[in-house]
Parts: structure tokens; sequence; C-alpha cells
């Protein structure tokens, strides 16, 4: 593996969100000093928090999965998750509601799942499942060892025995098609190929190996913190601090000073900042930007779907809902092609309905409650743009409210109090290419080492974390990314813990990638 060339006592990471919180921990465990800096007042990137008049929203991820990489963070500086952060398992996982009319809970545990599958469907469809979880364990088992939690300097690298097992799995073939090879009711098919959207493809074309993503969405456990996701950043934060990082909140990084390929300082719109390393988590555009270059590809990039995100803070909620809610359409290939084909917003959309107050009542005023609706749509490279999206948001809302009101939840409309509507407007006033959050799509030319690698050649320097490089999009490949960033840094396994001291920089071995 590669690891930055010379001296990298002190390191700047610029950005407090997940993947430079966890970068920050794992590059304290190593004796490394870090300062990070944040535009924001507060912690969490794509992962923060809004007021509105008393409703705490999440403006980010919802969905916590693999809290197992949050406790390597914390533990690569001798702390406990525990000690920061109260997580609760979320029984069940969610609950998924079909046009049919049709409820199913969807359990992260074998055996009520089982159960449920039977009830739902058949025996024959439950036997089925727990087929397709042995598939599921032994693709995620051989995914994260080789393909997933691993730093990338050649394609060559992919050329291993593991490639064949992965091959001999069937993660070469389509999500949908190998799913289907275990489970037939479509609806249960649904279930565990929704997730090919967050890797920005249809599940009739993506890869099979991405359904590595329902394991850890359907099998590894669901979770959820007390004070909202939000609280996880915080946490990571304050582990930081404990451990000698300084963080600099407000701080807009403008540029960065230069000696030939090392960085020497960071420059923000208050401070100059001597380092010598730097890890950037900015989406990509921006940190390309800094660095003053932009790695060539044959092909440019593909950016997943974006999303519509209605938060609403209501005076009631409604039975039937769990604290995670998929509510599907009747169309299904129709909606996939609309996102990834022609460019338009869903005519039957399928939504992810989070009520956060279910777990945590905290989070609204008392007697209150609070609902955050996704809306998959397509970014602006292929869909409206931010102009036209400024002319259709609040018809969309209101499309949106015509929708849950036909779906199980009457009346929600006028029951909301409080209300924020994001959407690629949002997203890309905050520097998110193609006004999504998800970043670059996961198709074969954009993942493991097609993927933008976490080094640039001609800054010797700087890393790259983040969901737009290695390994991918998700609060736990985030969490993976500034682990792995870490390791090119120290040249130390991500998340060993190493007692605090300095590399000689003759120990360091030369960078590069592209």
């Amino acid at each position: 593996m590669r690891t930055l060339h010379g001296p990298t006592d002190h390191v700047v990471v610029v950005g407090a969100g997940l993947a430079g919180l966890s970068a920050a921990l794992h590059l304290l465990g190593a004796g490394r000093r870090v300062t990070l800096v944040e535009r924001e007042a507060l912690p969490g990137g794509r992962a923060g928090r809004t007021d509105l008049g008393g409703y705490l929203v999440d403006t980010g991820p919802t969905v916590l999965t693999m809290p197992h990489l949050v406790e390597e963070a914390f533990a690569a500086v001798g702390a406990r998750l525990a000690d920061h952060l109260h997580l609760t398992e979320l029984h069940p996982a969610y609950r998924a509601h079909f046009a049919d009319g049709s409820r199913l809970d969807v359990h992260t545990r074998p055996e009520p799942m089982e159960e449920e599958i039977r009830r739902f469907a058949s025996a024959r469809e439950a036997a089925g499942y727990r087929r397709l979880r042995t598939w599921l364990e032994r693709l995620y088992r051989l995914q994260m060892r080789r393909f997933i939690d691993a730093n990338f300097d050649s394609p060559l690298a992919l050329l291993t025995p593991d490639l064949a097992r992965l091959a001999a799995l069937g993660g070469f073939g389509r999500m949908d098609a190998q799913v289907g090879r275990f489970i037939r009711d479509e609806r249960l098919r649904r279930v565990f190929t929704f997730q090919a959207l967050y890797a920005g493809v249809p599940p009739a074309r993506a890869l099979a190996a991405y359904a590595v993503i329902a394991y850890m969405d359907t099998m590894a456990g669901v979770h959820f913190p007390r004070g909202g996701m939000h609280a996880l950043p915080r946490a990571m934060a304050e582990a930081a601090t404990g451990a000698g990082a300084e963080i600099h909140y407000g701080h807009t990084v403008q540029a960065l000073e230069r000696t030939g390929e090392r960085i020497t300082a960071v420059r923000t719109d208050r401070a100059r900042i001597p380092c010598d390393a730097v890890v950037l988590t900015p989406d990509l555009p921006t940190a390309y930007r800094l660095l003053g270059r932009t790695p060539r590809r044959a092909v440019p990039l593909r950016h997943s779907p974006s999303a519509v995100i209605l938060h609403a803070g209501t005076d009631r909620t409604w039975p039937g809902l769990g604290h995670h809610t998929l509510s599907f359409g009747r169309a299904w290939h129709t909606t996939f092609d609309e996102l990834t084909r022609h460019g338009r917003p869903m005519s039957d959309p399928s939504l992810l309905i989070t009520r956060p107050t279910a777990t945590d009542p905290s989070l609204a005023p008392a007697g209150r409650h609070l609902h955050y609706v996704l809306a998959p749509c397509p970014n602006t490279d292929i869909g409206p743009g931010t102009q036209e999206w400024t002319a259709l948001a609040p018809g969309y809302r209101d499309h949106l409210l015509r929708v849950l009101d036909s779906r199980g939840l009457p009346g929600i409309g006028a029951a909301i109090e409080a209300e924020a509507l994001v959407t690629p407007v949002d997203w890309a006033a905050q520097g998110h290419a193609a006004g999504t959050p998800f970043s670059a799509a996961h198709t074969l030319a954009q993942t493991g080492p097609f993927r933008p690698r976490n080094l640039v050649r001609g800054a010797a320097n700087a890393v790259l974390a983040g969901c737009g490089t290695t390994p991918g999009v998700g609060v736990p490949t985030v969490l993976i990314s500034g682990r792995l960033a870490a390791a090119r840094v120290t040249g130390l396994p991500g998340g060993t813990r190493r007692p605090r001291r300095t590399v000689p920089a003759a120990a360091a071995t030369t960078g590069g990638g592209a």
C-alpha cells in the first residue's frame, strides 16, 4: 500500500463530517497531531442538524448500520462508544407498505424474519430467505475483507483468488436476478434490492456484488442514536478533542499553500494553518479545485440519483408507521427508468418515511412528532436543473402530501406545524456535484480501484476521504474511507491501536495514484 512521502506529524483534516472525524480519530490513535477545520458551526457535514421551532431535524442520513465501525474509531483513541453515545437497535428495522395493502415487518434477526415471511408470503419463501441470508453473509465477508475495506493502488490488486470467489458467488451477475434465485415474491424482492438506489443503479442493472448493501441494511442490524443521527458526529468530535485534536468551526478553506508537490499550509477565511499533510473530505469538485488538479478519466463520472426530502413536524402521527417505513408504489421498473434514464421525478414514488420520535420523543416538542420523507429524484445532470427545481418544488411538495395522504397518512398536510423542503437546489448550494448528496454512482467503472482514488498525483502529502472516493457512499463506507485515508498517512492497518509516536520521514514510502 502506498503511503504519503515525507513528514506527517501534523495533519489538517478539512471537514468535520463522518469521514473527517473517522480519519481524525485514527490519526490521533497513531500519534499524529490533528487539526480539523469545518465551515459550519457544528460537526457532522452531511449529518447535520437544524432546529425547526423545537423540532430537531437530522439533515442527512437517518439509518445507522455496522456500528462496530464507529466503535473502532473510538477505540483508536482508547475511548468507548458506550461512554459517548447511546444506541438503540430497531425492531423491526423497517416496516414495508405495498400498493396492494400488504405490510411486512423487516427484522434483521433470522428467526423473526423467517416467521414474518412465512406469514406474509409462504413457507417456500421463508426457506428461500434462509438461503438468501447465507448467500449475503458470504458475499459480505468476502467483499468487506478484500474489496471494501481496502486501499487500491492499481486495478491489478483485484487479481487475487478472492476475485474468482466473488465470481463463483454470482457477484458479477445482476442483483435482481441473483436475489430472485432465492425469493420469487416480487414484493419481497423489492425489500432486498431497493438498496441498489444507494449505489445509483437500478436493481435490474446493478451488479449482484452490491447486494452487500442489502446485507448491511436488512441483516446486520439497524440502530438509532439517542439525540438523533447528529449525535454520532457530535460524539466523535467530543472523542477527538478529548484525544487532543483542535477543531476550528466556522472556517471556510480558501486555498492550500504549496511548495512543489507538498502542501505546506491550509488557508481559511480566518486563519493560516501550517501542516505536514492534509486530508480533504469535501465533495470531489471542491477537493480537486483546492488541489488545483482534476484527475483525468476516460469516461466522465456518472452521479447517483438525488433526493427530495420533506421534513415535517406534526401535531399527530399515524398508526402503522414504524421508525423507518418503506412505502412502495405500484410502479417499480418504471420508477427506476424515470430516475436514471428519462430524468424526471417519480410519477408513482417509492418513499422512505422516517419517524425518529418513535424512538426518541425528545426530538420534538411534547406531544408532537417528526417525520422525514425521502423521495429519490434525478440528479441535475440528467433531470431538471436548479432553476427548474426552484419552480417545481412547491408543486412537488403538494404531490408528495397527496401521495402520503392516500397511503395511510390522511390529513398530513393539515397536521404540519413546521416544515422544510430540501431539493437538488439545496444540495447544489452545499457544493454537491450534480445536485446530489450521494456523489458518484457505483457503476462497475466507478467501484473499487476504478473509483476516484484517495491519492491524487501531484500532491505528495494529500489524501481524500468521503463518499466520492474509496470505498463509496453510505455511513459505513464513509467511516471506512476515513480510516483508509488515515492508513495512507500512517502506513498502519486501519483501526489498529498504536502508541502515540512520530513516524520518521525515512520510514514512509513514495505516494502516488491517479
